[in-house]
């Protein structure tokens, strides 16, 4: 090989690729050329003690993967990130302290399980995560999933007390709410530690490849889907009504309609309240994207939001004049650790471990948005065990199950975050308000909360934006997309996710039963072969038909794999055989074998080609394979493919070298090669 430079004055000459060599075959390449090492198993005590093996080198390598804040804290520049860090925590820990008393509304717990939860993953998050722009904490999607889980385990009907009422014939019926949050709590800590034990046995065992599986239109459109729950969820809260939670199928459609036909009681006070923070909330938030280049930080419109709420609701006296719902009673200091109730895991594992996919799945995929930005890299494996252990340990605090937050990451890395020391400053923030005036916020209206959920779920609804573009590009993953949305919306979030699942799968399965087949070309005085029906300077050769499918051979496809076979080569070794007819009866033999090796383990599948050559030898085609791997033809020499009517030279490295040697043979009958 040589590369050969031609001078040119106007433009700079192209570069030469010159290969003359002689046309190699698989038989050539594996003995003369290659010359494959020779070694020898090991065994398994011998493979035991390569994995166990300890050094100074191995355990530093672990303790850096285990801990990454060790990678980079040693050489922090703190001149040149501080001040970034500073910033970015203080505006992420604004922001997050009403999202985290929002979000434990969808959750079904107390508000100040939101602030734990705000606290504890995240500290835990800056030790032991691998991005270094994400927000870890409080998060719609997942809060609204444990809500789900925790109202099923724990509905009112569990806590109503029946009160006589002046006569043994009167009685009141009303719930005992102070038993009833007490016992969602229970049922949320015990979620998130089994969430997180999941996610941390996940982590261990090298399992965040399964990120891939959750394709991006799947992950998009559940999480519409979970808009829409979560915007639903949250009428009652913005009308002032008093509707109960549902859980399950359909639970969106009794929700509206709970909320529709008790909408006569709406609380007119509590909807003008809501309605103009939602207007505000939309205001700030078009300002900061209309003029972000501008800004030094975003204007926190959810902090101003909340205290001007609580400072009218304080003066106005809301709740006792106007019957505005309030947050309340929002303790003040951290609760001592505590040992969960595990007698709930048996009714939570299910759902379980929807949250825990999910959970990661949404991380991770916004850490490697991050990371690629930035020019870093995260690791899939590590961010499983940091979320687990951030679920797991701050469990025993009491919180619920957390994931990153796609507004908050967004914050926290456009205002100058560089590491997760913006977001140690903001679980400060968060202590800060929990241990000293977390009271201040006792009055806030719960309609301020709902507004503020409802306007940053709007980036969750630009999602349907997707359906034009995935109309114009994939059509599988556009039905992927409304398979994900539909069944989240009517089915339930749990069984809205596995039923995604299941369908992505099938479609792969019909991808791979339904594969491109084309014929190729050779593009003139080239090496280069291309698809004919598109490309003009693609011309068939002479005597040779040159076959290419995009897919893998096995069961499932064969039989479809040898019709585009015969379709697109138009060589049919049955219609041949019907003018030979002296080999009819070997042909037929060979076919009726055929049919039996194709449901045969996907192992043997290398006997249809095998058979294949067979049939069109039968009537004097030769057949060709081309481009093969070489971890492919390792895996065919050891199923013995190689034996028989197939021998190594009937394969070549390349199209070209095939084509070459068919054009070589003397008064050539019809030729196919198979790449």
């Amino acid at each position: 090989m040589e590369q050969h430079v031609t001078p040119c004055e106007d433009a700079p000459p192209p570069l030469m690729y010159r290969v003359e060599r002689p046309v190699f075959d698989e038989a050539y390449l594996h003995t003369q050329l290659l010359h494959p090492r020779e070694r020898s198993p090991k065994t398994i005590r011998q493979r035991l003690a390569q994995q166990l093996h300890c050094s100074s080198e191995r355990a530093k390598a672990i303790a850096l993967s285990f801990l990454p804040i060790l990678t980079w804290l040693p050489s922090y520049p703190v001149k040149e990130y501080l001040f970034g860090d500073l910033v970015s925590g203080l505006s992420t820990g604004v922001m997050q302290l009403p999202q985290g008393l929002a979000y434990a509304m969808l959750a079904a717990v107390p508000p100040v399980y939101g602030l734990y939860s705000s606290f504890y993953p995240v500290l835990l998050y800056t030790f032991f995560g691998t991005s270094r722009h994400i927000s870890i904490g409080t998060f719609a999607v997942i809060s609204l999933m444990i809500g789900g889980v925790v109202v099923r385990e724990a509905p009112d009907s569990m806590f109503t007390i029946q009160a006589l009422n002046g006569t043994a014939t009167n009685t009141t019926v009303f719930i005992d709410t102070e038993a009833r949050d007490a016992r969602r709590v229970h049922v949320a800590v015990v979620l998130t530690t089994l969430v997180g034990v999941i996610q941390l046995v996940l982590g261990l065992l090298r399992f965040g490849f399964v990120a891939i599986y959750l394709t991006e239109p799947l992950v998009r459109g559940f999480t519409t889907a979970a808009a829409v729950h979560v915007f639903i969820s949250q009428l009652k809260y913005l009308l002032g009504i008093q509707t109960p939670r549902f859980s399950g199928p359909l639970s969106a459609l009794y929700s509206v309609t709970a909320v529709f036909s008790d909408i006569t009681s709406t609380n007119v006070t509590t909807l003008i309240v809501g309605g103009v923070c939602m207007v505000v909330l939309y205001c700030v938030k078009d300002l900061n994207e209309r003029f972000k280049k501008k800004l030094p930080v975003p204007i926190p419109g959810e902090i101003i939001v909340v205290m001007v709420s609580t400072g009218i609701s304080y003066g106005l006296s809301l709740s006792e004049n106007y019957q505005v719902d309030v947050v309340r009673t929002i303790p003040s200091g951290l609760l001592p650790p505590a040992i969960p109730d595990f007698s709930l895991l048996p009714n939570l594992v299910t759902d379980s471990i929807a949250i825990a996919v999910v959970g990661f799945s949404m991380g991770i995929s916004l850490a490697k948005i991050f990371a690629l930005k930035h020019g870093y890299s995260v690791d899939g494996n590590q961010e499983l065990i940091a979320l687990g252990l951030c679920n797991f340990v701050s469990s025993f605090f009491h919180t619920f199950a957390i994931t990153c937050s796609m507004s908050r990451s967004l914050v926290q890395e456009s205002t100058g975050g560089n590491t997760q020391i913006a977001g140690l400053l903001a679980s400060m923030v968060v202590l800060l308000v929990v241990v000293a005036i977390g009271f201040v916020f006792q009055p806030l209206p719960q309609t301020a909360l709902a507004a503020i959920i409802m306007v940053n779920l709007l980036g969750m609804f630009k999602q349907f934006r997707d359906i034009p573009a995935l109309w114009r590009t994939s059509k599988i993953e556009l039905a992927i997309w409304l398979v994900a949305f539909v069944a989240s919306v009517l089915l339930g979030l749990d069984l809205g996710l596995l039923v995604a699942l299941g369908f992505a799968i099938l479609s792969v399965i019909y991808r791979t039963q339904s594969p491109k087949s084309v014929i190729l070309g050779q593009v003139l005085d080239t090496g280069l072969y291309c698809d004919v029906d598109e490309y003009e300077k693609a011309a068939e050769c002479t005597g040779i038909k040159i076959f290419h499918s995009n897919s893998s051979i096995y069961f499932a496809n064969s039989d479809l794999y040898l019709n585009a076979l015969k379709e697109k080569t138009g060589v049919d070794p049955v219609h041949l055989q019907a003018i030979r007819k002296a080999r009819k009866r070997k042909l037929k033999k060979e076919s009726a074998e055929r049919e039996s090796q194709n449901h045969k383990s996907p192992q043997k599948m290398s006997a249809v080609v095998k058979l294949v050559i067979k049939e069109y030898a039968a009537v004097d085609v030769c057949v060709f394979i081309a481009g093969c791997s070489r971890t492919l033809l390792a895996e065919l020499r050891t199923l013995q493919f190689f034996t028989g009517v197939v021998t190594p030279e009937m394969v070549f490295p390349t199209v070209h070298d095939a084509v070459l040697h068919c054009r070589r043979r003397t008064a050539p009958p019809t030729i196919t090669a198979i790449q």
